[in-house]
Parts: structure tokens; C-alpha cells; sequence
């Protein structure tokens, strides 16, 4: 087994264990979390989460753990890529931990958007990718974290569904280490653009 293969399965296993204390945030916060989700959220990232332009990424249904650890990371100015940079620092910058929470719950249950049409052949590479990785170059699969269906568990997030070119920017970012995420950039580091916009289109089609 590689290096990358073994921290994915440490990651799963870590993200497995991750808990949203959504229960113990008070009503009046879920409230509040649920009116800034429809009044300001949904300004870039639509009603419910389901955007419609691919700068800003669909959030219905996404994971809560990951949902909530982003969240953090923009308020925290961790998550450092230029679009987090110009669009998240501020409006995360005044977000509390149970804010916080109440969100990443609120968006973990909508209804996804459904998955959109795209060039047939590389949906195709991409779902072998997705299924198979690149085992001429040590890359596993992307099942193997983020789950059969790609709808992720923990703070390993959902990505079926989500825009191809949100998608594709983000491979990107991580490949560039414009973006901090150890394990993704091991597993990115390799693939073509060509690759990339493959299992993109492959993940968008969901």
C-alpha cells in the first residue's frame, strides 16, 4: 500500500469519528443560522444551497463536518486560496462556533441539485478514475474517502452533484498549493488538466 492510500484510509477514519454538536446549539441560533442562510448565503450560493454559477460551489447536502470545518477555516483566514480570500474571509470573519454549526446543519439537509449532463467520453475517464485511481502513478481512487456514490462522509466532503468548475478549481488550487489539503495534493498532484476535468465532469454528472 502507498503512502497516499494509507493516509486516506486515516483520514476516513478520522472524519468517521467526527460529531457536529448541532444539539446543543439553541433553537433561537438555528433560527437565526436558517435566516442568514436565505437572506444572505443564497445570494451567491442559491436558494437551499444550489447554486447556479460554478464560482460559488453547491452547499445542499454537503457534509456538516466539512461544511463546518471550511467555515472555520475562512473565519480563521486557514483556508488561504484566492477565492476564499475574496469572498469568505469577510463574511466568515464575525460567524461563531454555534452560528457555525447551525449553518453547516442547515445546508447538510437540503436536496441536492441534480446532477448535470456533460461530454459522454469524459464522464466515462472520469468515472474510471473516480472508481480505479491512476495506478501507473500511484494514485488511488477517489472513492476510497469520499465514497461510492461521491457523497462523502464526515468531514470528507460530498462532492456528487457539485459544478465541474468549482471542482476543477479546486484541483487546481490543491495542486498549486494554493490551497492546503496534504492528502488531496498527494492524490492531485500527478493528474493532467485533462484528468482533472475528467473526473470533474464525471462528479458534476451525479
Amino acid at each position: 500500500m502507498n503512502k497516499t492510500a494509507s493516509q486516506l484510509i486515516v483520514l476516513g477514519a478520522l472524519a468517521c469519528s467526527t460529531q457536529l454538536a448541532v444539539a446543543d446549539v439553541s433553537d433561537s441560533d438555528k433560527k437565526a443560522a436558517a435566516k442568514m442562510a436565505t437572506e444572505v448565503c443564497a445570494s451567491c450560493h442559491g436558494p437551499a444551497g444550489r447554486s447556479t454559477a460554478p464560482t460559488f460551489p453547491m452547499l445542499a447536502a454537503q457534509q456538516p463536518a466539512y461544511l463546518e470545518t471550511q467555515l472555520k477555516a475562512f473565519r480563521d483566514q486557514t483556508r488561504g486560496d484566492p477565492d476564499a480570500i475574496a469572498y469568505m474571509w469577510g463574511m466568515a470573519s464575525q460567524l461563531n462556533d454555534d452560528t457555525i454549526v447551525a449553518l453547516a446543519d442547515y445546508f447538510g439537509k437540503q436536496t441536492p441539485a441534480p446532477g448535470r449532463a456533460g461530454s459522454a467520453a469524459a464522464i466515462t475517464a472520469g468515472k474510471q478514475i473516480f472508481q480505479q485511481g491512476v495506478p501507473s502513478l500511484q494514485i488511488p481512487a477517489c472513492e476510497t474517502c469520499h465514497g461510492k456514490d461521491a457523497a462523502g462522509i464526515g468531514a470528507i466532503p460530498r462532492l456528487a452533484g457539485q459544478h465541474a468548475g468549482y471542482l476543477l478549481k479546486q484541483m487546481l488550487v490543491i495542486q498549486n498549493v494554493l490551497r492546503t489539503a496534504p492528502v488531496m495534493h498527494g492524490v492531485v498532484k500527478d493528474l493532467s488538466r485533462q484528468q482533472m476535468e475528467a473526473v470533474a465532469a464525471y462528479l458534476a454528472s451525479l
